[in-house]
């Protein structure tokens, strides 16, 4: 069965609540990526248990279509890429590497997943699958120094100096509270395929020293502003205007609960949140 005849168009677009133009433009791109952005949580309960989560367009759509889940990178954008070549766009993915936290851009591997869209010649970023609270909510035109707000959050793209052939790019967000511009992934334009995903996926999700591996981790932005994060048992609430509380999760129970009501998420039998 083709990955055509596995996806689903019109289910995709009743989970995310998209009832827009179906039609290749920038609106369309803008508020397909919004919805989905709004809609499908980034979760990494599959690799808590080991296994790594099936980029298959059928899997995906039984998980996070039709299923109440939500998903990393490479589901996120695996789905979205699908959705934007049925509504008529070119996209490409691309492959990065995060910087949050890290010395250099070269000091970690290319683990992240992200997406090229052509819009009237004009390439954009997009990307729903990358966990944090700097992420894209809306895509931007990959335009150096020009800072882009989307949904309450704002971003830039700057080259970075390196000593490869094609260009270094920094997404960058701005901290709500302080105005520091922080860099979260880097990545060029170098065009990757579904086989390398794969292999980028099964790392991820398997390998013993991945934070993937080794506790959930949860995020959903929500409509108002807020944004929620569970990475172990801290629940992590962040307000439009930049404020953070903390809640520590002492009781199974109490964690599945969260999970299942705040963040939309069907919590499966066989995870356990709390280790």
């Amino acid at each position: 069965m083709s990955d055509k005849e596995q996806y689903d168009l019109d289910a995709y677009l009743d989970r995310i609540g998209w009832k827009g133009e179906r039609r290749a433009g920038l609106a369309t791109l803008r508020g397909v990526h919004l919805a989905h952005s709004l809609s499908l949580p980034f979760e990494n309960l599959d690799p808590v248990t080991g296994s790594a989560p099936s980029l298959a367009p059928g899997d995906l759509m039984a998980k996070m279509v039709r299923g109440r889940r939500g998903g990393y990178c490479y589901e996120q954008n695996t789905l979205l890429r699908l959705a934007l070549e049925a509504l008529g766009f070119r996209v490409t993915p691309l492959a990065g590497r995060v910087v949050v936290g890290a010395g250099s851009p070269g000091s970690r591997p290319r683990t992240h997943a992200m997406l090229q869209v052509e819009v009237a010649g004009e390439p954009y970023l997009a990307d729903v699958g990358f966990g944090a609270v700097g992420a894209l909510l809306l895509p931007v035109p990959l335009v150096p120094g020009t800072e882009y707000e989307g949904a309450g959050r704002r971003h830039r793209l700057e080259p970075l100096p390196h000593d490869g052939p094609s260009e270094l790019w920094e997404l960058q967000a701005r901290d709500r509270q302080t105005g520091k511009w922080t860099g979260q992934y880097a990545f060029t334009q170098e065009p990757f395929s579904a086989p390398d995903l794969e292999v980028f996926n099964w790392f991820v999700a398997t390998h013993p020293r991945s934070p993937f591996t080794r506790r959930p981790y949860l995020q959903r932005p929500l409509p108002d502003g807020r944004h929620l994060c569970l990475d172990g048992p801290l629940l992590t609430e962040t307000s439009p205007d930049g404020t953070v509380t903390e809640r520590v999760l002492t009781e199974e129970t109490e964690a599945r609960k969260v999970v299942e009501e705040r963040f939309g998420i069907a919590v499966p039998a066989r995870v356990t949140l709390l280790g």
